[in-house]
Formats: C-alpha cells, structure tokens, sequence
C-alpha cells in the first residue's frame, strides 16, 4: 500500500498494529488488549482525516496509483459479459478510449470511459488517458450503436485531459470533442455518467454529457487542473493548493451549483482501500439511475436532457 502525505498518521498506527500483533505471535504475552486500543485509536484517525479532507487532498486521492481504472470497475461489474470494441471505423484504434457492451443482470449497457495505466509500459500504451480525436470518434461510434438497438450508455471519466498533441489537433481534437457534445444532448437513449478518478476539461466532457451525472466522493471535475491553473495564475505549481480551493472541483462543490445529481460514497480511506465496495456503490448508482430513466420516451428523455444543461449556469440577481 503506498500512503500520501496527510496519510502518515494512518500508516504509523497500522505499523504500530502490525506489529503488535507480530509480538503477540512471537511471544506468549497477551496483547488483546494493546492491539484493541491501536485499531480504536486507528479507526477514530481515518474517520478525522477522510472527513474532513481538502479539494487538493481529494486531487490527491483521484490520482492514488492503486485507484481502481475503468476497466477495473468494468471487470467487476460486468464479469465475463463484457465485450470489448474497438475503433473508429477512420483513423486507428485509441487505447486511452475503452468501450463495449456488458451487462449487469440481464440489462445491456453500453460502457464507454477512459482508461489509464497501471505502470510505465501500459501508461504509454494507454497515452496515460489522455484520448487522441479518434477516441472520441469511437466514443461516438459506440453510443450510436447503442441509441441504433435502445441500449442505455454508461461513461466513466477519468482523464487528465485530451492528448493536446499536434497530430491530434491536426486531425481535429477541437471538432471531436465539440461533435461528441452535440451529438450527446440529442441521444435517444439513457446516458448516465460516472466520474471515477480525474475529469479534467473537454477531455472529461467529451463523453460527459448525461441524463444523470454523479461523482466519486474523492474525485475532481473541473476546466482545467489545480496545477496549470496555478502555474497561469502564479506562474508556479506551488499554489496548487489554493487553486483547487478556487476552482470548487469536488462532489460537494458540484452537487451546491447543481452541476451534477449526487455523489457516490467511498469506503473510508477511498475507493483504493476497498476496491469491491466501490465496485459495489457504482454499480448500485447505475441500477438506480437506470431505473429512473428506463420508462421515458425519446422526446422527454431528449428535451428533460437538453433543459437540463441549458439551465445550468442560470441565476437571479
């Protein structure tokens, strides 16, 4: 397990932990009671630190290198039903952008989400998330398919951003993402969207646009990271901390200006710590938003979807 930073006092006591119970195998003295009062004191320190965490700590917490992906969650939700496809039917096959029909029970969905990887190898065959235009060319391939046979789209973001390369801008990133939008708020089938790690700019939005959008509870969603909006700011990364404050990027932030429906509880010490439950809460969220989605009709699915993003941004003096 690698800890962060605000982690330490966490790390500490589960060392302390561990190895009570290791002179407790070693030696005949009865340390019950020693152990008890270590996981208390244990307990009572992840409910303070996971409680009451700043935006930037939750930054921290999206990018932890043991978080689950979105295969991950895939794998997990849809076991051996899932079926991976591939392509743009253009340019070539973007391995940041995963799609492919699952199904969870006996509903078909259509998963689409962005994928990162796991070390060196596979981050920079997975472009470390970051999707070229033709991912998001797919993207739009796949939810086609889907709305052409009434099957329900599920996006899970989890991006740094678009890959803002030369060869991605000439071959149109700008238009892909643009189109994606478009296309979106007019879809004749249920969307639910999922952010599951980082949702950073059009890269996160390229495949955000969703009847029901929710949040992972240590996850950001925002125009632009805490760190280069510090570094146009302050002209340094050091203020990234203030810059997160600023850009109210987190669930709860969100859900205030009515930017997304809810937000998906983790388990205590994040979704990384308990992989299975958060697999559990976010297939959960699906079921149910599925389920308040599943009986409208094309046209008020449209026009509640299309209202309900021409409504944001709407205040009264």
């Amino acid at each position: 397990m690698e800890y962060l930073d605000f982690e330490m006092p966490i790390k500490e006591l589960e060392d302390q932990l561990a190895k009570c119970f290791e002179i407790g195998k070693e030696s005949e003295v009865d340390v019950t009671a020693t152990c008890n009062k270590i996981e208390k004191k244990l307990e009572k320190a992840k409910k303070d630190i996971y409680k009451n965490l700043t935006p930037w700590q939750r930054v921290q917490l999206s990018r932890h290198p043991n978080r689950p992906y979105t295969l991950d969650y895939i794998n997990a939700i849809c076991g051996n039903t899932f079926m991976e496809l591939h392509g743009d039917r253009s340019v070539k096959d973007d391995k940041a952008m995963i799609g492919g029909l699952g199904k969870i029970g006996d509903q078909s969905f259509m998963f689409i989400g962005q994928q990162k990887g796991y070390n060196t190898k596979t981050r920079q065959y997975r472009n470390f998330g970051m999707a070229n235009p033709e991912g998001y060319r797919k993207a739009l391939r796949l939810m086609r398919m889907a709305e052409k046979f009434g099957i329900p789209v599920v996006t899970l973001l989890d991006t740094p951003g678009a890959y803002p390369g030369l060869e991605a801008e000439e071959r149109g990133q700008g238009e892909a993402i643009a189109r994606n939008i478009f296309e979106m708020t007019r879809l004749k089938t249920p969307i639910i969207t999922i952010v599951i790690g980082e949702g950073a700019s059009g890269g996160a939005l390229g495949i955000g646009v969703g009847d029901k959008v929710y949040m992972m509870e240590n996850t950001w969603y925002t125009v632009i990271s805490p760190e280069s909006c510090s570094s146009i700011l302050w002209r340094s990364w050091e203020y990234k901390e203030q810059a997160a404050e600023a850009l109210k990027l987190t669930g709860e932030d969100m859900k205030k200006l009515k930017l997304i429906d809810g937000i998906i509880e983790e388990p205590i010490g994040g979704a990384h710590s308990d992989r299975q439950g958060a697999f559990d809460a976010v297939q959960d969220q699906i079921l149910k938003a599925f389920d308040e989605l599943k009986d409208l009709n094309d046209t008020d699915l449209v026009a509640q979807r299309m209202d309900k993003y021409a409504n944001m941004g709407v205040y009264k003096e």
